[in-house]
């Protein structure tokens, strides 16, 4: 069983049948990890994080460990959800609100930042629902999300990087293959968690 990073390394070491890859084995795990972040977006890969705009300033920066957004809204009384547009849209739309300052109501991923439209004109407190991406496996760091809900997938993942190093190339499809089902099984589970078990019930209110 794959519990920690010291295990993953021993791991692919007896599954490549080598020795003499204590150095090299690391990078492959790092280029597994790589892909992982590429590739799954899992309910445990979900983080939330609040930040604060600053008024005339449409910029907030990204998390470092950002991947991919799930939900970006203002904490406010409703709550106020700010819709994505992609770079075109947001500075061609004249309805964005790109040159005019007000409540956020719209926002686009520029380089490091997220940009809003209309320009905040206050210190708007957002509440961020992202997939980050896991800190990488080290000597001092054993476990990460990966590791924890698919070491089999980092497992191929890495093996997969190892065979090209080791000129093996016929190696390489039988591990991209068990990949590419690890992957699909895993969302398609990861799907289905989201999903109640039980049938939808309608509640009528009455007065």
């Amino acid at each position: 069983m794959i519990t920690n990073y010291t295990d993953l390394q021993s791991t692919i070491s007896d599954y490549l049948a080598r020795t003499d890859l204590t150095s090299q084995i690391p990078l492959f795990i790092q280029l597994a990890e790589n892909r992982l972040r590429r590739d799954l977006r899992i309910r445990q890969m979900l983080k939330v994080v609040t930040t604060t705009t600053t008024a005339s300033d449409p910029t907030v920066a990204i998390p470092t460990d950002f991947l991919e957004m799930r939900d970006l809204h203002i904490e406010a009384s409703p709550i106020h959800t700010i819709i994505y547009q992609n770079p075109s849209n947001f500075f061609r739309n004249a309805k964005a609100g790109t040159g005019t300052a007000g409540y956020p109501n719209n926002y686009t991923v520029m380089g490091s930042e997220f940009q809003f439209a209309p320009i905040p004109d206050a210190a708007y407190t957002l509440k961020m629902v992202y997939y980050a991406a896991p800190a990488y496996l080290s000597s001092t760091n054993s476990s990460n999300v990966f590791l924890a809900n698919c070491p089999d997938l980092l497992l191929y993942a890495s093996l997969g990087e190892a065979e090209p190093y080791l000129m093996n190339d016929a190696r390489v499809t039988t591990w991209a293959q068990l990949y590419d089902r690890g992957l699909n099984s895993l969302t398609i589970s990861d799907d289905a968690g989201e999903q109640p078990s039980a049938p939808m019930v309608i509640s009528v209110a009455t007065r």
